[in-house]
């Protein structure tokens, strides 16, 4: 795949990042129509800042992948703050029973991971996209036994 700089005003860039963040005490919340929400309201977001872009996203039931594109004029700390800030008022409008799971208006752990994506790019999109095949056999196992 090509490199592809994105530009500012006096700068080129490629500022890509995989982070990972989960609910409280990783409960398993981000199921079915949960888990749609939180997809489609992450792109939402992130197309409200200029020039932050959803490049991966795979969501499970404890947790969240993203592969994002941000660019340098961003901390990665704000548009992360921003996000799950953003996500967790969403998620109590939209379904008001996780009130119960959540108490305290806290849907998210407090941290999250974070790493630059390097050369890499293409394997750690993989591994986001795997991640989902990985819970299926569990799931598939967990059946079977």
């Amino acid at each position: 795949m090509p490199r592809q700089f994105k530009k500012l005003s006096h700068s080129l860039y490629e500022c890509k990042y995989h982070v990972v963040f989960c609910p409280k005490y990783r409960h398993k919340i981000l199921q079915e129509e949960v888990k749609e929400y939180v997809i489609q309201q992450t792109y939402r977001l992130c197309n409200q800042k200029d020039g932050v872009a959803v490049l991966e996203i795979n969501v499970q039931p404890d947790h969240v992948h993203i592969v994002l594109s941000i660019p340098p004029k961003y901390e990665v700390s704000r548009i992360i703050g921003f996000l799950k800030g953003k996500l967790a008022f969403r998620l109590f409008d939209r379904f008001p029973a996780l009130r119960k799971r959540c108490w305290g208006q806290h849907v998210w752990s407090r941290g999250y991971c974070v790493s630059t994506v390097g050369l890499d790019e293409e394997r750690i999109r993989k591994y986001v996209r795997w991640q989902n095949k990985k819970e299926q056999e569990a799931i598939q196992r967990r059946l079977i036994d």
